[in-house]
């Protein structure tokens, strides 16, 4: 019997739950919020829809009660507050720094063997403060913002192509930031023929630029982040771990040697499977892109840092 948790019951983790049971990825579900009866509520509103959508996973609400939670194969971590339109994703640090790890190490008090999944802003920095407080296995902790930015980067493929967007192969590494990230125009196809040959340096450019600040640009519209992608992307990550799929996913994960940087947690295309981080695939990076990496880790390192500052390491 498979089971998943869902820490943090707003729009995003509430998607990654729904998104879980609607595709019966794991026969249960557990979602945890500190307010009370708001995971009660969506989990019961989820089981609602049961009968009218055809799943039969499970879906459950607790207020804060880690002990629900014994024995989850994997935690998503979606606690803390969102951005806000003008905020960047490492503005959140100092309030979510505190919370990410104190839900990390409750959860693993219960499931000392989760694979932990996290998707709580700033991704890079709070999957690096997973991975330092947490003493577990590095394979077992896994930022899920290369799975959303790839994703990004394909809708904006998708419509400068006027193609169906699961027609498009394209991944996006470097940092989860409006500065960071780094979609890899060069390596990006179309049914097999690079998107270089069917859209111009100015169009490509448009679309890398767009995918960068997609996040930035939805939370504008909305006025708080956007929660149907990353919700997406996160039970994406999880059906890849639940179901051994062993997909290649951008993934922030932590660097030991590869593309040429140490002790630092930030997205890379990785093989994703039951044992989480299967393999980490070292794509040939030319000089431009290589240089884009370098600059995305050190600034990804210069967020880090402020871990120090505030003392939560």
């Amino acid at each position: 019997m498979s089971k998943v948790t869902v820490v943090g019951a707003g729009n995003v983790g509430a998607t990654c739950a729904n998104v879980l049971a609607f595709n019966e990825v794991a026969d249960e579900i557990v979602m945890l919020d500190v307010k009370e009866g708001v995971s009660e509520g969506k989990a019961m509103d989820m089981m609602q829809t049961a009968q009218l959508l055809g799943f039969d996973s499970t879906v459950v609400g607790c207020t804060n009660d880690y002990a629900q939670t014994a024995n989850s194969d994997v935690v998503v971590i979606t606690s803390g507050i969102p951005r806000k339109p003008g905020m960047t994703r490492e503005e959140l640090i100092g309030v979510n720094a505190g919370i990410v790890k104190s839900v990390a190490t409750n959860v693993l008090t219960y499931s000392p063997n989760a694979i932990i999944v996290v998707i709580s802003n700033p991704m890079d920095t709070m999957t690096y403060l997973s991975l330092k407080s947490l003493g577990i296995p590095k394979n077992r902790i896994i930022g899920m913002g290369g799975a959303l930015d790839s994703s990004r980067f394909k809708y904006y493929l998708s419509q400068a192509l006027g193609c169906n967007a699961n027609e498009v192969e394209g991944m996006v590494i470097g940092g989860h930031g409006d500065t960071t990230m780094i979609p890899l125009a060069r390596l990006a196809t179309y049914k097999g023929i690079p998107v270089s040959e069917l859209l111009s340096a100015e169009e490509l450019e448009k679309v890398v630029k767009a995918t960068m600040v997609g996040g930035a640009t939805l939370t504008g519209l909305l006025g708080t982040s956007a929660w149907y992608a990353p919700g997406a992307a996160g039970a994406f990550v999880v059906e890849s771990i639940i179901k051994n799929q062993k997909k290649l996913i951008p993934s922030c994960v932590a660097l030991e040697g590869e593309y040429g940087q140490n002790d630092i947690c930030i997205g890379v295309p990785t093989i994703i499977g039951r044992n989480g981080v299967e393999k980490i695939v070292e794509v040939e990076l030319n000089a431009a892109e290589k240089a884009l990496f370098v600059a995305s880790a050190d600034a990804v390192r210069k967020t880090n840092d402020v871990l120090n500052e505030i003392n939560v390491l």
